[in-house]
């Protein structure tokens, strides 16, 4: 687990230098349920529910502040009208990379630092990292 230690070490130090600054007001789990629904096709309230280990009624009362906030819609799935699909308005996509990503700015400071081995050897590896993290859902 030593690995893991030192990974999840440097990815702090990497975020807290780098995020974005946070001017929205928005709770982590707010960001979570965003992710979600940015990461999965269709999903409903009771995939968010089984996401965050949340009651339906619970799940379904933190997409309703969402949807009051315009970050994310409700659309029927195509193939079964019954079924409520989320989606993420412009303005929840907007607030999720100011809450989930690295700030593009800082990093191409970074980039234009490093030799060309440098930079593939970073996008080398943070690609198998998705690749495995991807795995593991």
């Amino acid at each position: 687990m030593k690995e893991a230690t030192q990974l999840n070490e440097k990815w702090t130090d990497i975020y807290y230098a780098l995020h974005y600054p946070h001017n929205d007001k928005i709770t982590h789990q707010a960001v979570r349920i965003l992710q979600h629904i940015q990461k999965s096709s269709h999903s409903g309230i009771k995939d968010i529910a089984c996401y965050l280990a949340l009651s339906h009624n619970t799940a379904s009362e933190h997409v309703k502040r969402l949807i009051d906030k315009g970050y994310i819609i409700k659309t029927k799935a195509t193939e079964d009208e019954r079924k409520v699909i989320l989606q993420l308005t412009t303005r929840g996509e907007n607030i999720l990379h100011t809450n989930s990503c690295l700030d593009e700015e800082k990093l191409a400071e970074i980039f234009q630092s490093l030799t060309p081995d440098e930079k593939h050897m970073i996008l080398k590896a943070f690609s198998l990292l998705s690749e495995r993290a991807k795995q593991c859902m």
